[in-house]
């Protein structure tokens, strides 16, 4: 499964959004981060590993207004979203097995948590209008 760049692939993300019953993982990263750089093929081989889930990459530059009233602070910053809620939003070293070890952790149980941005499919509509 591709992981979605939410400024060019907007309008297959918000499909993929509406028809996904999967978790949805975004990094929060920015083009000039090196860190970010190495992280994103790692990424990107995540996604093919959990094509049930939908994988966003967000440059906080680019698309500041996916992050709704939260604030990027290190990178990479990840938000694990289910149905209901953030599962998950936090910094994370730059080793996609403490990704994938996380997101093996989550299903129907997990609690949603408070703070973080909101649902991306709420904070993508907007940008649909």
């Amino acid at each position: 499964m591709p992981v979605y760049d939410s400024q060019h692939d907007a309008p297959a993300l918000r499909s993929r959004l509406k028809e996904s019953t999967g978790l949805v993982i975004a990094c929060y990263c920015a083009a000039w981060c090196d860190t970010c750089t190495q992280y994103r093929p790692d990424f990107d081989s995540l996604a093919d590993q959990w094509p049930q889930h939908t994988f966003v990459w967000i440059d906080i530059e680019e698309s500041p207004d996916l992050l709704g009233e939260e604030d990027v602070e290190n990178f990479p910053t990840v938000v694990i979203q289910g149905p209901k809620g953030n599962l998950f939003y936090g910094t994370l070293l730059p080793y996609i097995s403490h990704l994938a070890r996380l997101i093996s952790h989550m299903d129907d149980r997990t609690p949603v948590i408070k703070g973080g941005p909101a649902l991306l499919q709420i904070l993508l509509a907007p940008a649909a209008q």
